[in-house]
């Protein structure tokens, strides 16, 4: 399994890979990122000083949310 810290470099590097939401998850997980699905179709990604990113569940993730939560995901560790 690869480490999330690799993952995250990976979708840095290729945001137009097959990204699935289990990928973000897990990313998140490991940043201490809250995430939510409460039984919808989309994933909410909760940083701890209140931003939030809306991503849709589906497979392969849009680009674009790709590069927003990587941009969530870097702002969390410079806040470290």
């Amino acid at each position: 399994m690869v480490s999330a810290d690799k993952r995250l470099e990976r979708m840095r590097a290729n945001p137009r890979g097959d990204w699935r939401i289990e990928d973000l998850k897990a990313v998140a997980d490991r940043a201490g990122v809250a995430h939510r699905q409460p039984g919808t179709s989309h994933v909410t990604f909760r940083h701890s000083d209140g931003r939030r990113l809306t991503v849709p569940a589906r497979k392969p993730i849009k680009p674009v949310y790709v590069r927003l939560f990587v941009a969530l995901m870097e702002d969390d560790d410079g806040d470290a």
